[in-house]
């Protein structure tokens, strides 16, 4: 059996690796000055802000504490379904703390907006979101994206930790899947 190469079925590459480290760098300073005088908690949701996080918070010049959510809105599909399921806790409480939460892409707003008011709602003293990725033309919920990283069209993006049901997650770029991978 032969392994496909994934490179096969990207269309073309929408933001380069150096792109991104380039502008992660660029928001991670300005975080760090943000946050001098604070333990901001960092709250990456599971699994597509992984590699975000992970270059982020290597950026920074702070101390900064880490925790992980895991989140559903979409299944295996590429259309939300609106209903948000928690699928992982935090371990952290963040009763009294700064968030910082931070994302791969805010496309409707839904699972954002839910996480933001979920935060507060536990007694967070202050949320606020990094987003790699923002797709202003699918948003239905107005969200709030303190640092961001790229404004990006309606095109379905994989890598850097997106995926399409499990897969492209591994690139080291995001680019635009075929739709003919993901049938439209």
């Amino acid at each position: 059996m032969q392994i496909a190469d994934i490179r096969d079925d990207i269309d073309y590459e929408l933001i380069s690796h150096e792109d991104l480290m380039k502008r992660i760098r660029e928001v991670a300073k300005q975080v760090s000055e943000d946050y001098k005088n604070s333990n901001v908690l960092l709250v990456a949701v599971l699994k597509g802000a992984v590699n975000t996080l992970a270059v982020f918070s290597q950026e920074l010049s702070i101390n900064a504490s880490m925790d992980f959510m895991s989140l559903s809105s979409y299944g295996s599909g590429t259309q939300t379904s609106g209903q948000i399921t928690v699928r992982e806790d935090l371990s952290t409480d963040v009763r009294g703390r700064d968030v910082l939460i931070v994302e791969d892409i805010v496309d409707s707003g839904r699972t954002l907006a839910w996480l933001v008011d979920e935060l507060k709602g536990r007694g967070a003293a202050s949320v606020k979101v990094f987003a790699l990725l923002s797709k202003p033309a699918r948003r239905e919920v107005d969200v709030q994206i303190d640092y961001s990283g790229f404004e990006i069209p309606d095109a379905f993006v994989v890598g850097f930790g997106m995926d399409y049901d499990e897969r492209y997650r591994n690139l080291n770029s995001i680019a635009v899947l075929k739709p003919s991978v993901y049938g439209a």
